[in-house]
């Protein structure tokens, strides 16, 4: 499983920080981080969700407000 962060399109909410430690808050920013993700287009981040985490990165990407978190199976096919 993989998820997609829009740092761009991130209002600063902080949601998904409450439901997965993979997301931090950027105070200076005013916008969520995705920890150790790799950047694979201008403010676009991508992680493999580590096993046993399917469920936080779940909550995470349904609880942003402007769907700023993509969630894609292994098939690459998006769940959220």
């Amino acid at each position: 499983m993989r998820i997609e962060y829009d740092r761009d399109t991130c209002v600063g909410m902080f949601q998904c920080v409450a439901e997965w430690d993979a997301f931090e808050k950027d105070m200076d920013a005013g916008k969520a981080t995705l920890v150790d993700a790799e950047k694979t287009d201008e403010d676009v981040f991508s992680l493999e969700v580590p096993d046993g985490e399917e469920l936080d990165a779940k909550f995470a990407a349904r609880t942003c407000p402007v769907d700023a978190i993509r969630l894609y199976d292994d098939d690459g096919e998006q769940l959220i």
